[in-house]
């Protein structure tokens, strides 16, 4: 089973587990739309009308922030990359570190000037380096997110201003800025880098940058990630924070006050830590299965599919494993065939079921081959 199957099988017997289905959990918070989600797995732990398309301001830029990212992570541009300030970009309005046309930034200054302090004209700077253009640029916007089937989603541009006639159809969800902020946190790690900071500096320490999302300071095991505000969209944010082990994001949009969506991620975030914890089932060492008439004598089984389980952390002193294997196989044998199968239980109830598969073929002994042997025997018992 491949990995993204695991993490289903996990998810649907979620549902069975969790005492509180997403969704009917008794949490109030602000804003026109919210969601919780658990990094790891994707499992969706508490949502409000989480799919209306809204105007998502700034948080726009987890998107930009995660094609940089994969521009960076793919080798198309580098950390100390020189981009160079278009007459476009300088003229960007809204938060900004105030480009001049033809100043040049390192690609590091650039992402660090958007993850801090909201960069717009930053934004489109980096949209113009990896696509030649902004326009060109949000079209790889919206293939990714139709990639990730963010199907409640249609960029206009890379900042989320909504300053233009066209930029009202910029819209996007609660859900879907989880779903790229997932695919941010996850897979590019690097970016908590830059999300991170509270206060730094550009221009050789000459300008001031300070992180507009609060609760990288005050709130405990902070990642980022992402906030936005015009006066249409009102106040968004996508928030991310890290403990022992879980990562959760929390995204609430439309909030009235600024101190409405601090509050409203804080307290989806506080839920999900007090209430579910990640475990990671593991195989006892060296488990094997025998093989005859093969050129090894035995295989050894690992896991099928990597990945952890989300669990109610009322139970995760009950989590028990119970592994079943062939008593023994006949070669040959295929890298990833099936051996066997952990069970991961809490208490009497099966929250998934692990395949167990061969860690390497092994080939099956020819006539020739097992001919040899039976002459190697032979003279080892005339010798004995």
């Amino acid at each position: 089973m491949k990995r993204a199957g695991w993490l289903l099988v996990a998810v649907a017997l979620l549902v069975g587990l969790l005492p509180i289905g997403a969704g009917a959990v008794e949490l109030k918070v602000a804003g026109k739309s919210a969601l919780l989600m658990d990094v790891t797995t994707g499992t969706v732990l508490y949502e409000s009308n989480a799919h209306e398309a809204l105007a998502p301001a700034s948080v726009t830029k987890v998107m930009t922030m995660l094609l940089i990212m994969e521009a960076v992570d793919s080798g198309k541009i580098g950390w100390d990359d020189t981009v160079t300030t278009s007459e476009a970009a300088a003229a960007k309005g809204g938060s900004q570190v105030y480009l001049k046309v033809g100043e040049t930034m390192t690609v590091t200054d650039m992402v660090k000037s958007i993850a801090v302090s909201s960069a717009n004209d930053c934004a489109c700077a980096m949209a113009e380096h990896i696509a030649g253009s902004e326009s060109a640029f949000v079209d790889l916007m919206n293939a990714r997110a139709k990639e990730l089937g963010m199907n409640d989603t249609h960029f206009v541009n890379c900042t989320g201003l909504d300053d233009s006639e066209e930029a009202k159809e910029h819209r996007t969800s609660a859900h879907d800025i989880a779903v790229m902020s997932r695919q941010l946190l996850k897979n590019h790690p690097d970016i908590k880098k830059f999300t991170t900071i509270w206060m730094d500096t550009v221009r050789d320490g000459t300008f001031g940058l300070s992180n507009t999302n609060k609760l990288v300071r005050f709130y405990q095991g902070a990642t980022g990630l992402k906030t936005g505000f015009t006066s249409g969209a009102g106040y968004c944010l996508s928030a991310s924070a890290e403990r022992d082990g879980m990562e959760l994001v929390a995204v609430v949009m439309g909030c009235e006050t600024s101190q409405d969506r601090f509050a409203a991620c804080k307290s989806m975030l506080d839920y999900g830590f007090a209430n579910f914890s990640l475990i990671d089932p593991k195989l006892p060492e060296d488990i094997c299965v025998k093989v005859r008439l093969g050129h090894a004598k035995s295989v050894k089984a690992v896991a099928g599919a990597d990945g952890s389980l989300l669990i109610d952390k009322s139970q995760r002193d009950q989590v028990t494993t119970e592994v079943k294997l062939e008593q023994e196989l006949t070669a040959p044998v295929s890298q990833g065939q099936r051996l066997g199968t952990m069970t991961v239980r809490a208490g009497e109830q099966i929250l998934a079921q692990v395949p167990l598969v061969a860690q390497n073929g092994v080939s099956r002994l020819s006539w020739a081959d097992l001919f040899l042997q039976i002459l190697r025997r032979v003279a080892m018992a005339k010798t004995e």
